[in-house]
């Protein structure tokens, strides 16, 4: 079978397959708890629910404009303007097929072979792969955990050359939970502005931010720099509709258009059904929001509390999004039966097959000396699977 180039160079999301495996350790009777998936373990909010089902009924099933409904549009529009204060047009504002659909259609628009994309790790283990598709090359700049994982200015200015067309910047993070602050991404603008190009500000989890820090965007800086920036965003995590699959984007219109040109060939417009509950989910009541973050903040605390209790384990307090992200490095090059704990994913491996528990290696996100934790699950799951990695982990010890 003839096979293209760029499928032999990407390679399956991380993320998704450790899921699938959980999920058939489940299905084979092995009580698994995972850790893996990046996905709220809250039902989508009834109003939003309802909103879809009207849309059903009143026969709203059909086509829809490309880059999405004026309707929606404006409710982002709107939604840009009260939490960021940044203004736009509807011909600056796309709908795609949730963010990762936005990302691939932003890359496709604007990357030529030989650019090349700054990509601070730890990353999102998508960015890559969305970078080589458009056959471009990412430029991976390591971040320290001792500074949170934020990317310098020194370490931006250090990666740029004369074929930098983009840098990605996700805040809050994933895998980190780390978020910019004002005064960072005010440093981080004037490396943008003197070297002239743009970001992309992956912003999916702008509202799932704790201790009553403030969210910023790199947009927010300057209306200069306003102009060179591509806002990401989506009701995926924020709503808990990540199968609902709408994201969206703000930014120069051009670009736009030529995103909405390359979705035209691909999906067409994103779900009309679901269109209908983004709007409800932007503009109805956010309660739901905060009884989330709430939730998220309980379970962060005591999750790095255990994690930095454990013999070895350093593990930052995440700011945002509902990761932790804990160095296990202490636990690598330990021998158990014949195995050699050479890295995360090998770690992992043994985790989910000796502890039952599904965790994302490091290595997926370009840092191999940490493991993923998401917490979007319950308190009782998590302090049961905390519980077995340390089980685990003593039994490894006590075997080498």
């Amino acid at each position: 079978m003839l096979m293209s180039e760029r499928i032999r160079a990407i390679k399956p999301s991380p993320t998704l397959a450790i899921n699938a495996k959980a999920v058939s350790m489940r299905q084979a009777g092995v009580d698994v708890i995972s850790f893996g998936v990046g996905e709220p373990d809250f039902d989508t909010p009834r109003h939003i629910r309802q909103a879809a089902v009207r849309a059903i009924e009143e026969g709203f099933t059909r086509y829809t404009a490309v880059g999405g409904i004026p309707e929606l549009k404006e409710a982002i529009i709107e939604k840009l303007r009260c939490d960021q204060n940044l203004s736009y047009e509807r011909e600056e504002v796309m709908v795609s097929c949730g963010g990762k659909h936005v990302l691939y259609n932003l890359a496709q628009a604007t990357l030529n072979p030989n650019d090349e994309v700054i990509i601070p790790a730890p990353y999102w283990v998508s960015y890559p792969p969305i970078v080589i598709l458009a056959g471009a090359s990412p430029v991976i700049v390591e971040t320290r955990e001792a500074e949170d994982f934020k990317l310098s200015p020194d370490a931006l200015e250090e990666a740029i050359t004369a074929r930098t067309r983009l840098l990605i910047l996700n805040s809050p993070s994933n895998p980190t939970g780390s978020v910019y602050s004002q005064q960072e991404l005010e440093r981080l603008a004037e490396v943008v502005l003197r070297h002239d190009i743009s970001v992309v500000s992956d912003e999916i989890y702008d509202k799932l931010i704790f201790d009553g820090k403030p969210f910023r965007s790199i947009a927010q800086v300057s209306e200069e720099l306003k102009g060179k920036v591509f806002v990401v965003n989506g009701v995926s995590k924020t709503y808990a509709m990540t199968g609902w699959r709408i994201g969206y984007v703000a930014g120069a219109r051009e670009v736009i258009a030529g995103m909405t040109k390359i979705q035209s060939q691909s999906t067409s417009n994103p779900n009309s059904i679901a269109q209908k509950a983004a709007i409800a989910a932007l503009t109805g009541p956010q309660d739901s929001v905060g009884n989330m973050v709430r939730a998220f903040d309980e379970r962060r605390k005591y999750l790095v509390g255990r994690l930095n209790a454990m013999p070895g384990i350093h593990c930052n307090m995440p700011a945002g999004a509902f990761y932790a992200f804990p160095d296990f490095s202490h636990c690598f090059k330990i021998d158990q039966d014949g195995r050699d704990m050479k890295g995360s994913g090998s770690l992992c491996d043994y985790l989910l097959t000796e502890a039952r528990v599904a965790l994302v290696p490091g290595i997926a996100f370009g840092a191999d000396d940490f493991v993923r934790f998401s917490y979007a699950t319950s308190l009782e799951a998590i302090r049961e699977g905390v519980d077995r990695i340390e089980e685990a982990l003593q039994r490894l010890v006590s075997s080498a």
